[in-house]
């Protein structure tokens, strides 16, 4: 960078737009004096004569101003430099980047978890991760997940903990509101504000109104348009654009400028980040308000009576009661909880609607309703109204008196039959959507009055002619996609003329759909004609025809109707003989056909009148079930084509189209009949092949990755490839063979045999039953040398003779970094020498014969020079142990080993494995012992030992671990004790001990006072429980004790952890009859409530449970009889009872009616 350009040069613009001010910045980069001028034209000859024939970067920093005038004069000087200078503009606002960019911008997307963290320990330490500070560890990653891959907020929270080392302070600053935070110690506060109050007073409030909003909420754009309309935030002038359109605007105008941003998985659904959240709170004000409740959090602000928009999310009865207040609120929004089934009490938002006459917008998506109330007729000043994915049956008449009524959302609504009968009276609807709402049976009368419309996603057909197609007719201003189905129902074309499909230009999408389980015998020769009336407008851009019984095609579907049209599908069409002729659709990137069972031939048809100028913009192009098809006869060419899908066409014979200079992966199943010529794809193609006749090469072509996926028979591949060039294949890079059941080795010295693939990356092996090794034994001391070195990984699976890899690819590959082997029951060992130098991770799974890991005496895989640190090893029943030398890999960080029935030592000792951070033990029924110094390994996080009935005790330890944070014993039916030492692991977290019969006694010091779970199961202690000494375990939020408890006749017999309890379960205490009501009194915090298999037990505290309490389960306590007469608290969320024969409910109870 320094040597490439002449001069370089910084500018800070900002808001304020000044062309002296930012020339003067750049002419003192590049000539290091300053210039006291103030003459634009002066300042601008002298930037150009410093700047010309000189190659330079110039960076404008955060500029806001979308004039291009002003652009214009700035940049005049810059036009005179040397061919390769640049000019990089930083920006917030992408309408700055549209009016100045020559090249598409580039936005920058948040960061890595990873790469946040070294942020903010850099702030926060000076060094790039916790090594120094483990303690802060779990603190810091968690204050890093807050930011969300933001890095002025890693680097804000860094720099606010610089050099603070106690873990009260960093407790603060997680749980601390970044408004709370001074603003002279935080850059986020005030960059924050600055973005918001640069947005003109329109946007202003339509961004306000985003913080009913909960956080990591994701939404689409037309949803929230649709509700800044129904408020009234969109206001358009007389001859103004449309609402909707002008909505649209408004949303860019803030994606633009950052306050949204798209999701990372689908282009169409936006959320905000945090932090914008924070700050929509803040400048709503209190006339919008939020009410989350979710278990373990349940601070709220308070809420103002005179509120306008408000959401709820979660929550029981009381929490919707604090609504019934509210009597001027406009919005109101009941979101599920993530993750949530639905809303156990789905009548209280429903009681509120008497309540809240003044709604405007109201959403009840997801709960579990399934009836509306008659009163919802009240809301006159409704326009939004949505239900979908709701169990509702029917909607009441009343409905249809909701006169002002925009927008009714049905979607998913799966057992709704039918719409009100009156709908037609809702003359103001202008978008419907009944989208997978697969239970209705036809569209309500007279729907063509509803003259407003924009959306209606579906139009089911009925029989009568009041709900047939023909109702679409009036609706001029339909926009987005419709769907059309059961157009079975429509008897005469005449009606399909009259639905002036072709008049309705704002169309972008149209689906045609018969049902797919008509009658065999029922005429259908009329559907020709109807297909041929329904002919959409020029401006679609997706079709798909689906079910149709005709013959043929119509005339419309050729090039000339649809010149914007970019998907096609065409499926079970089944009585159709030929393809329509759409080769020469000038738009057209992805195209479907699908079973189409008496089409056996493609040819010139397909291609249109032109056959050499055929799909020009074709990117996908799909073929599947087509049962008949035998011959493609190929006229045209394909010069945009990537991706080609072939498959379930039996019959299928012949050659594939051979020009296809693009294509990128060719995808081809269940031909079995198609010989596959692979000469006829181009380089860099990804080829999988499986269930055809065959494989043939032609002609040299070098392939990038290339995968030979169930070839039938290898015999048959092999004979077709012999003599050919094989040289082609030498660029590969992905190499995958399955199931040639006659290949024995990949590299021999006969004809016709694999080169040596000097770029391959990855090896893929599976089902290959006669695989004995990848290189015949005769010619691998002469391919050591050039066999593949560069490869990174290899898998190898269901390969059940193959006896060894081979030393050249172990030994001399500076770059294989990963292993697995899975069903490879030849396999003794691993390696003999030693481990792959670079590789890092190795998994050994279901080898049932591998006897150890690496044979023959060595201390290479402990040395220095091996980099493994993955160890996985599962369902070996012959391995006896790891290493001959009893040393493990000295940077492995986890070591997995599961259902090795016969092992009997992991290692002598930890001595050397300062790394491991992981050690999981589970069904390991030989081991005796396990190596000394697992509790002193400096970095240990987690380690849980499962069903090892033969281990008997912890080796005792001197010095212990700092980090160690999970300990999980169970199923070890020999251990006999604790470590003695358990008490000073400082940073234990976790506990879980179960099923160890043999642990009588728990330590005389106690547990680790900082436990937050601790799960007792199956022991036979004989202690009585108030002395385990919980109470003193301060932190102690989950705690289930499970069975051994004979003693026990009322719980809690002393004070549990009072003020973090959150979650407790007991379960098979045989002798409990009562529970302590001073005992349950005290657990202030207590969230969650189980109580399981208590036989004996006969009643709930009288004083009533905690008032914290979200959630109780009650399983199997067949004496009990009665809740509290004061009943449960309102507090409740969850109820589940099961096998309570005796138990009734009584008192204030908010479940009675579920």
């Amino acid at each position: 960078m320094q040597s490439f350009f002449d001069l370089k040069a910084w500018a800070y613009v900002s808001e304020e737009f000044d062309a002296i001010k930012v020339t003067k910045t750049i002419l003192k980069s590049v000539t290091s004096t300053s210039c006291d001028d103030d003459d634009l034209n002066l300042l601008q000859v002298k930037l150009k004569e410093k700047l010309k024939g000189k190659k330079f970067l110039v960076i404008l920093d955060d500029i806001w101003n979308e004039n291009y005038h002003d652009w214009s004069i700035l940049r005049a000087p810059f036009e005179v430099g040397a061919p390769g200078s640049r000019i990089v503009i930083t920006t917030r606002n992408r309408g700055v980047s549209s009016m100045m960019g020559t090249i598409q911008a580039y936005c920058l997307h948040v960061l890595s978890n990873d790469a946040c963290l070294s942020i903010f320990t850099r702030h926060a330490f000076g060094a790039g991760d916790f090594i120094t500070h483990p303690n802060l560890k779990d603190i810091g990653e968690k204050i890093v997940i807050r930011c969300k891959g933001l890095p002025l907020a890693a680097k804000s929270f860094g720099g606010l903990l610089r050099f603070k080392e106690n873990p009260d302070e960093w407790k603060e600053v997680l749980n601390k509101n970044i408004w709370d935070i001074p603003k002279e110690r935080s850059g986020i506060v005030p960059t924050l504000m600055f973005s918001y109050y640069h947005l003109p007073a329109h946007l202003k409030r339509c961004f306000a109104y985003c913080s009913i909003f909960p956080k990591d909420y994701e939404f689409k754009e037309q949803q929230l348009v649709l509700l800044w309309m129904a408020e009234g935030l969109i206001q358009p002038q007389e001859g103004e654009k449309e609402m909707e359109d002008l909505g649209k605007e408004y949303f860019q105008n803030l994606l633009s400028r950052s306050f949204f941003q798209q999701s990372n998985y689908d282009s169409s659904i936006f959320l905000m980040h945090d932090f914008i959240n924070d700050l929509a709170q803040l400048v709503a004000g209190d006339i919008f308000f939020r009410m989350e409740e979710r278990f373990g959090a349940s601070k709220q602000r308070k809420i103002y009576k005179m509120a306008r928009h408000s959401s709820q999310q979660g929550g029981g009865t009381k929490q919707f009661e604090a609504f019934s207040e509210l009597t001027c609120l406009r919005t109101f929004i009941a979101f599920k909880l993530p993750q949530s089934a639905g809303c156990l009490a789905p009548e209280d938002p429903l009681q509120l609607l008497s309540k809240l006459q003044c709604l405007r917008v109201l959403s009840l998506s997801g709960y579990g309703i399934y009836k509306l109330p008659n009163s919802i007729g009240d809301l006159r000043h409704l326009r939004y109204l949505d239900l979908s994915d709701t169990p509702i049956t029917s909607m009441p008449e009343s409905i249809t008196t909701l006169y002002n009524l925009q927008t009714l959302i049905l979607e998913q609504c799966p057992y709704l039959k039918k719409l009100p009968s009156t709908f037609e009276n809702l003359v103001n609807l202008r978008h419907l959507n009944i989208l997978n709402t697969f239970s209705l049976e036809e569209m309500p009368p007279q729907i063509s009055k509803l003259t407003c419309l924009r959306t209606l996603s579906h139009l089911v057909v009925g029989e009568t002619s009041c709900s047939g197609v023909k109702e679409l007719g009036p609706l001029l201003h339909l926009q987005g996609t419709l769907c059309i189905s059961r157009l079975e129902n429509v008897i005469e074309p005449r009606d399909a003329r009259d639905a002036k499909l072709i008049e309705k230009s704002g169309l972008d999408g149209l689906l045609l759909e018969w049902s797919d389980n008509l009658n065999e015998s029922k005429d259908r020769t009329s559907e020709l004609d109807i297909l041929s009336m329904l002919h959409p407008g020029g401006t679609l851009k997706e079709l798909i025809i689906r079910c149709y019984g005709g013959a043929r095609f119509p005339s419309w579907l050729r090039y000339s109707s649809f010149p914007n049209m970019v998907l096609l599908r065409i499926e079970n069409c089944k009585k159709c003989t030929s393809l329509p002729p759409i080769g020469q659709l000038p738009s057209l990137k992805d195209l479907s056909i699908e079973g189409m069972d008496s089409v056996k031939n493609i040819g010139a048809e397909f291609y249109g009148e032109n056959c050499y100028q055929t799909f020009r913009s074709l990117v996908t192009l799909y073929f599947k079930g087509m049962g008949e098809w035998e011959n493609w006869i190929s006229y045209g060419e394909f010069p945009h084509l990537q991706k080609l899908f072939i498959g379930d066409c039996p019959k299928l014979l012949g050659k594939l189209p051979n020009h296809l200079p693009l294509l990128e992966k060719v995808v081809i199943y269940g031909c079995w009949q198609l010989v596959v010529s692979i000469s006829s794809f181009p380089e860099l193609c990804q080829v999988e092949i499986e269930r055809s006749k065959g494989v043939v090469r032609g002609g040299k072509v070098n392939f990038k990755s290339l995968n030979f996926m169930s070839v039938s028979t290898i015999s048959e591949f092999t004979s077709r490839i012999k003599g050919s060039d094989m040289d082609g294949l030498t660029m590969v890079e992905n190499l995958a063979i399955f199931k040639c059941k006659e290949l024995a080795h990949l590299w021999t010295d006969d004809v016709g045999s694999l080169p040596q693939l000097p770029c391959l990356r990855v090896l893929k092996l599976e089902g290959c039953t006669k695989l004995v090794s990848l290189v015949a034994e005769k010619v691998e001391e002469q391919l050591q040398l050039g066999m593949p070195s560069m490869v990174r990984e290899i898998k190898i699976q269901n390969c059940i003779v193959l006896e060894s890899l081979p030393k050249a690819m172990m030994y001399n590959n500076t770059c294989l970094e990963y292993i697995q082997i899975v069903k490879c029951d030849s396999l003794l060992y691993f390696a003999k020498v030693q481990l792959p130098p670079t590789l890092k991770r190795l998994e050994i799974i279901h080898c049932k014969n591998m006897l150890v890991l690496l044979n023959g005496d060595n201390t290479n895989c402990s040395s220095n020079t091996s980099l493994l640190e993955y160890l996985y090893i599962e369902n070996c029943p012959s391995l006896k142990s790891l290493t001959s030398s009893g040393e493990l890999p000295v940077r492995l960080k986890q070591l997995s080993i599961r259902y090795c029935q016969k092992l009997e030592t992991i290692a002598k000792r930890f001595e050397h494995n300062s790394f491991l951070e992981i050690i999981r033990i589970s069904s390991c029924e030989s081991l005796v012992s396990l190596p000394t110094g697992i509790l002193s390994l400096c970095h240990i996080d987690e380690i849980d030992i499962c069903n090892c009935a033969t281990l008997v005790c912890f080796p005792e330890e001197e010095l212990l671990t700092a980090n160690l944070r999970l300990l999980q014993i169970s199923g070890c039916e020999k251990m006999q004790a604790l470590p003695n030492c358990i008490h000073r692991l400082a940073s234990l977290q976790e506990l879980q001990i179960k099923a160890c019969p043999g642990i009588l006694f728990f330590p005389e010091e106690g547990f680790p006072i900082n436990l937050r779970s601790l799960v007792i199961s199956d022991l036979n202690i004989t202690e009585a429980l108030f002395e385990w000494g919980l109470h003193r375990l301060t932190s102690l939020s989950r705690l289930v004790i499970s069975g051994g408890c004979q003693h026990l006749t009322s719980f809690p017999e002393k004070k549990l952890p009072a003020d973090s309890l959150t979650n407790l379960t007991i379960e098979r205490f045989p002798n409990l009859e009562t529970l302590s009501s001073e005992g349950f009194r005290s657990l202030t915090s207590l969230e969650q409530l189980r109580i399981e298999e208590c036989g004996k037990l006969t009643s709930i505290p009288e004083d009533g449970l905690p008032f914290s309490l979200l959630k109780l389960i009650i399983y199997k306590c067949e004496k009990l009889t009665s809740f509290p007469e004061n009943g449960l608290p309102l507090s409740l969320q969850q109820l589940s009872i099961n096998r309570c024969p005796l138990l009734t409910l009584q008192g204030r109870n908010p479940f009675d009616e579920n």
